[in-house]
């Protein structure tokens, strides 16, 4: 860490050099709690001997289609399984496919998984999500799709990437894991691309603890993914293709079920807390506040924030460090691009620089449903203090 000395006399009064601490007790940086109403309706399941997929999961699976604005939606196991039923039947082995280097690693090891050559596209600087025009540059002869992730919960430039599809004839799949009700040109995210996935991990704006959701607009697909979910089975021990076990249970989906009722309200509060980060941060030189793509309106997942490096004498892992000490928590989504991954080493990419900065930049801030006006006054009082302390 960069020594009280080297910083100057402002940082004498950091928490980490001996000053007070804004808050001692710190920010919640989130809300995973149950309800009763969540434990009662896991509860009825259990006491119904009815554990597996059935009537909750249908429901979670009526439910959401019409929140997303898509014809069909399918229960899984977990956000990664939705990926791979997702992948399964739109890509093929060999085929070169979009992805952004800039995202969780499922949304490309899946691809990997499935046999396809992943070719990385960079991340635009302030939206953060994947680069239309990168992406356009980068269609090979045998690029058949594209995977995208609407990330932090902010959609992508949706018009550009399905322009993009129509004109080279490829398949788009939607990685939805942090966009729980993200709408795009004030419609649902199911209502665009071939497949949308979406995952119900515990620290999702909708969380079962484990659980996913793939949603489409083609029967035929539909059915594809209904196969490929449960063995093939069309009947009991008739099997009519090959499959997996990738079913969700009915406790997961009871859940699901329950606190879907509360999300609108919440992602409604997320928005708005966004909206006071975005106020902070205007008004301290070096931050630089997260921007949302044209014509979406996002639900924050997560508040990434990002330092304009020049202006302080330190670097991203000691800002974070010095916002800790005051009371405030924070998280790297994501410390390394996907082409820097070991895992992903064979398909290497030099040419995703946006990404490659960003992992030495971004910031994430507490953000849920349950931050208070006193929890605004301690992050924004402990930013203005860690970068006034830092500043070059």
């Amino acid at each position: 860490m960069t020594a009280a000395k080297t910083l100057g006399d402002k940082a004498k009064n950091l928490a980490q050099f001996g000053g007070t601490p804004v808050s001692a007790k710190p920010v919640p940086f989130m809300s995973t709690a149950l309800t009763e109403a969540d434990i009662e309706a896991c509860n009825a399941v259990l006491r119904s001997g009815m554990l597996r997929a059935a009537t909750k999961c249908a429901e979670l699976e009526t439910r959401w289609s019409a929140l997303t604005e898509s014809k069909f939606a399918m229960t899984c196991a977990n956000g990664t399984c939705a990926l791979q039923l997702a992948y399964e039947p739109l890509i093929k082995r060999g085929d070169d496919v979009l992805v952004p280097a800039w995202s969780y690693i499922a949304t490309v090891s899946m691809v990997v998984a499935r046999g396809a050559n992943p070719i990385f596209v960079d991340a635009l600087p302030d939206t953060y999500q994947i680069d239309p025009r990168d992406a356009a540059r980068k269609v090979t002869r045998n690029t058949t799709a594209i995977a995208a992730t609407h990330l932090y919960g902010c959609p992508v430039d949706i018009d550009a990437i399905q322009d993009l599809a129509e004109k080279k004839n490829l398949m788009v799949i939607y990685d939805a894991a942090q966009a729980h009700l993200a709408t795009y040109a004030g419609r649902g995210l199911g209502a665009f691309g071939d497949a949308v996935t979406y995952s119900l991990y515990a620290t999702k704006n909708l969380a079962t603890g484990e659980g996913g959701i793939v949603t489409c607009n083609d029967e035929g697909l539909a059915r594809e993914i209904q196969l490929l979910r449960s063995h093939g089975e069309t009947d009991k021990y008739l099997h009519e293709s090959i499959g997996y076990n990738y079913r969700m249970n009915d406790m997961a989906g009871a859940i699901g079920c329950s606190r879907l009722d509360r999300l609108q309200d919440q992602t409604n509060t997320r928005r708005a807390n966004a909206a006071k980060y975005d106020k902070i941060i205007s008004r301290i030189d070096g931050l630089l506040a997260p921007r949302a793509t044209p014509k979406s309106d996002p639900v924050f997942h997560l508040y990434t924030a990002q330092l304009n490096l020049p202006k302080f004498r330190c670097t991203r892992d000691e800002f974070v460090a010095a916002l800790k000490a005051e009371g405030v928590p924070t998280a790297v989504h994501y410390p390394r691009p996907l082409p820097k991954q070991p895992a992903l080493s064979a398909h290497d990419a030099d040419d995703t620089p946006v990404a490659d900065v960003l992992c030495n930049k971004v910031f994430c801030l507490p953000m849920h449903h349950d931050l208070t006006e006193d929890h605004f006054n301690i992050v924004g009082e402990a930013l203005a203090k860690v970068a006034d302390a830092m500043k070059a």
